[in-house]
């Protein structure tokens, strides 16, 4: 008797199941739970999840039998998805006069005599392969059993539908890290090319100030000023996202152990402060081990940002180490700087955002510093806090890896 082994809308059916993108050689304990818990409830020595593909049919989970793959023509599973049937069961082949002469009911002690299977069907219908369970001799299930089985074949098709979601994602991220790689080489490409350029012009309106300054009325050294000041902005806005990318790479691998205040003396001493400021370090020096670089690229952000939004007469920076914690250092840099408004506390730290605030020498931020900061604290295994109060002043808090 020919039994029948192609469903309805079979073509959309295996276009389904290759949109699942399932891994037949990856094992899953997730689906190898399933076909152990089918065994259980049903007492039968075999079971299996699988998929019906277009000459195959291939198993994603075998409980009780060692098996990767079956003819379609000659699989249960194939008959089970042409059915109607919401359990497809053969209580005994050898009496079946359908499988009488199947080669699978004579295999000895490993013969299929039993076999109950559920289809998996998706969200639209579709049926993907099954959930079922075999005995080698005649048997029976009941129906506490049956609905039990269809509750399986149910989380079967979610953990299908997951694999997919996750699959996906997976390729999502690919694509995209691989076009931010590209976008960053291009932002770094264009950064480096146009420092030669702008040193250039700066340079230029220095001589043509110093060697034709008889020759050029208030007026054009005025222009010749801001050319300069204008040059000057976009040659900071440009190290400032040079430094950004050099140093996403940066991790907490690279380390040192050094004196924290110590890196804080070298930091003060880069920055060249020129105003009325006192920075009070830590009253007790710790050892700590870290990125050295990349915290001083840190401190050397914030401190600089306390002494540049800063409307005081003497500028106040206090810098705080805690290291009690098991597995980070805390690190606080507190200024009595003009503060930032609550509303824009979240946004600091993205990319190119700004407060919109020009700082105490007329110069308006890129956006870029803060960015960098939280990237590299990122980096380095911490996380990154602000408190601040307009008129007051600023709290930043970081933490980085032990």
């Amino acid at each position: 008797m020919q039994l029948n082994t192609i469903p309805k809308n079979d073509k959309e059916r295996l276009l389904a199941v290759k949109s699942y993108k399932l891994n037949r050689c990856q094992k899953d304990i997730s689906f190898n739970n399933i076909t152990a818990l089918a065994t259980t409830i049903t007492n039968m020595p075999v079971s299996l999840i699988s998929i019906v593909d277009k000459d195959e049919v291939w198993f994603k989970s075998a409980k009780g039998m060692q098996i990767s793959s079956s003819e379609k023509e000659l699989s249960f599973c194939s008959y089970a998805i042409a059915s109607d049937d919401d359990v497809y069961i053969v209580e005994n082949t050898k009496k079946d006069l359908r499988f009488v002469n199947h080669p699978y009911t004579k295999n000895g002690d490993k013969s299929i005599a039993f076999y109950a299977g559920v289809c998996l069907t998706d969200k639209d219908n579709h049926k993907l392969g099954t959930l079922c369970v075999i005995d080698h001799k005649p048997n029976a299930i009941n129906k506490d059993q049956k609905e039990a089985l269809k509750l399986l074949a149910q989380q079967v098709v979610k953990l299908i539908e997951l694999n997919k979601s996750n699959v996906n994602l997976k390729q999502t991220k690919k694509k995209l890290t691989k076009k931010n790689k590209m976008l960053k080489g291009f932002a770094s490409q264009v950064a480096h090319d146009m420092k030669m350029p702008l040193a250039n012009m700066i340079l230029t309106t220095d001589i043509l100030k110093s060697k034709y300054k008889k020759h050029i009325d208030d007026t054009g050294i005025n222009y010749l000023q801001n050319i300069k000041s204008s040059s000057l902005s976009l040659s900071s806005y440009i190290n400032n996202l040079l430094n950004y990318y050099e140093n996403s790479n940066t991790s907490s691998t690279s380390v040192d152990t050094f004196s924290f205040n110590h890196l804080l003396e070298e930091v003060i001493d880069i920055i060249n402060i020129k105003v009325d400021c006192t920075i009070n370090l830590p009253e007790k020096d710790f050892d700590i081990t870290s990125n050295r670089a990349a915290l001083e690229l840190i401190l050397l952000n914030l401190i600089t940002n306390s002494l540049k939004y800063n409307d005081k007469e003497e500028t106040i920076i206090d810098v705080e180490l805690d290291t009690t914690q098991e597995d980070l250092n805390f690190i606080t840099v507190k200024d009595n700087g003009i503060g930032i408004p609550k509303k824009k506390q979240k946004k600091i730290f993205k990319l190119f955002s700004t407060i919109e605030e020009t700082d105490r020498f007329g110069q308006k931020g890129h956006g870029i510093g803060l960015s960098t900061v939280k990237k590299l604290v990122t980096n380095l295994g911490g996380n990154i806090t602000v408190n601040s109060k307009v008129g007051v002043g600023s709290t930043f808090k970081f933490s980085i890896k032990k």
